[in-house]
């Protein structure tokens, strides 16, 4: 009976996700904000439906009763996270607020699946995070000189990454952070979020010939520092978004071209000099013969998404512990291979919608220095996302970053939510400045109306004085009274 419920439930869970992403994109079809409100609401009743059915099902495959304690504790994470922006932003994007809390509820789903303890972790430190992002929508739309502090972003990347090279400990072959008080920091996914900063800052201060080659070369600062400390994923990240940025500020197709020329060279050069990145070239281009060693990773990815297919194992019933760093780096390959990949790619098109958004309030910003930030998040976060699901299924070589909000990872999880909370303050910023518009348009209107109204009123307060007629002969005015028409008022 139990298998008969799994198996039906792996489909209950596609059918409800399909929905769920159905919604996210034709929502910007309708401006009644009524409808969208409905389509929004129906959006999360969607989601804990899906949450409830994985959470009912793994309950009965362990009869654990500590999974039910967790469920429901996230139950009250994901309502109080959508009350609370609502409540304390009423500007705010709620396809951004949905879309956060259903990655991180499939994320969490899994990782419930694949780890008890980590999910219990991850769940923590969502929770803290939640509350920390709650403030920065308020930082971003009260701070108006975060755009001045160019070399205070520059200073604090660079220092944050070269501690890293000095004090941080080897893991999986690269120095990516290092333990602090108990607890793993790693830097570099905070450090993209002060870099795009950065970049925005000095663009918006100057777009000269020399302020573009100091911004490039403090740029590819952070790059070699990342290089040299085998982080190959943040510093492809920090690479491509400052090239992104570079172009879309200056709109000269010369900066984009020689940059990845650049890039290229710079890529072959790595190839022969670091060992690291030919092994995981050459992983890459044949990872069955390299399967009992660098290979390994992506063939047991690409074995559990073929294992998998269409419509998954159904959850406890696949093989994703046999994946390395299944939590963190390859947890797509696991959802595919259980949830199905449908699923999985409903999940990544629900990243796709939330970089729509991202996109939509870049275009839609006036000022430079926050249009250049949310674009820069935005290509940072959907970089990321393809960066994770192009290295699991042999697209492009494996870089070893986690898949926003559904990987496992303390450092990764606030870095993002940060970025979320940071493009709903310039969400609400783009509000503002709507409002601003209308107002003054609803001003200007009311004084041309009022100025047509006083010319067409004359003897009241503020109209031109009249100029005294002058007196003049009866017969005079009597002889010319034919001749002369009547004088209209306008």
């Amino acid at each position: 009976m139990i298998n008969i419920i799994v198996e039906l439930s792996k489909y209950l869970m596609i059918i409800l996700i399909t929905m769920y992403t159905y919604l996210c994109f034709s929502i910007f079809g309708y401006r009644d904000p009524d409808r969208k409100k409905s389509m929004l609401f129906r959006q999360n009743v969607l989601m804990f439906m899906i949450h409830l059915t994985a959470y009912l099902v793994m309950y009965l495959k362990t009869e654990d009763i500590k999974l039910l304690g967790l469920y429901l504790m996230q139950v009250v994470l994901f309502a109080a996270t959508i009350l609370l922006y609502i409540n304390i932003y009423p500007k705010v994007s709620r396809l951004v607020i949905n879309n956060m809390c259903m990655l991180l509820c499939a994320g969490l789903i899994m990782l419930t699946r694949l780890s008890y303890s980590n999910a219990v972790k991850q769940f923590v430190i969502a929770a803290a995070a939640i509350g920390l992002s709650l403030a920065v929508p308020v930082v971003i739309r009260r701070f108006k000189m975060l755009s001045e502090w160019k070399k205070f972003y520059a200073l604090a990347g660079i220092v944050s990454l070269a501690a890293v090279v000095i004090l941080g400990r080897v893991s999986g072959g690269a120095k990516l952070g290092f333990e602090l008080g108990g607890i793993n920091i790693q830097p570099s996914e905070l450090v993209k979020i002060v870099f795009v900063f950065f970049a925005a800052a000095s663009f918006k201060e100057s777009l000269a010939f020399k302020n573009i080659v100091v911004t490039t070369a403090i740029a590819a600062f952070h790059v070699l520092i990342l290089v040299a400390s085998k982080d190959l994923g943040a510093a492809l990240i920090i690479f491509v978004v400052y090239l992104v940025m570079l172009y879309v500020a200056t709109r000269q197709p010369l900066y984009m071209a020689a940059g990845l020329a650049a890039g290229s060279a710079a890529s072959v050069a790595a190839y022969y000099i670091f060992n690291h990145v030919r092994v995981r070239v050459l992983a890459w281009q044949d990872p069955i013969a390299s399967y009992d060693s660098a290979g390994y990773q992506v063939a047991q990815s690409l074995f559990a998404i073929g294992t998998g297919s269409w419509f998954g194992m159904g959850l406890y019933q696949g093989m994703p512990d046999t994946i390395p760093v299944v939590e963190s780096d390859l947890i797509f390959p696991a959802i595919a291979e259980e949830m199905g990949l449908i699923f999985a790619l409903c999940i990544i098109m629900i990243c796709v919608s939330c970089y729509i958004m991202f996109l939509n309030i870049a275009m839609e910003l006036h000022a430079l220095f926050y249009k250049l930030v949310a674009l820069g998040l935005g290509t940072c976060y959907i970089f990321q996302v393809f960066l994770t699901v192009g290295g699991v299924t042999k697209f492009i070589p494996h870089t070893g970053v986690t898949l926003p909000l559904v990987s496992y990872g303390g450092s990764s999880l606030l870095s993002t939510l940060i970025m979320f909370a940071i493009i709903q303050g310039l969400y609400i910023l783009r509000e503002d400045e709507e409002e601003d518009i209308e107002r003054r348009k609803k001003e200007r209107l009311r004084a041309k109306r009022s100025g047509q109204e006083n010319k067409t009123r004359p003897g009241k307060t503020g109209d031109a004085p009249q100029r005294p007629k002058r007196s003049k002969p009866v017969g005079q005015e009597a002889g010319k009274a034919k001749a002369r028409p009547k004088q209209r008022i306008r």
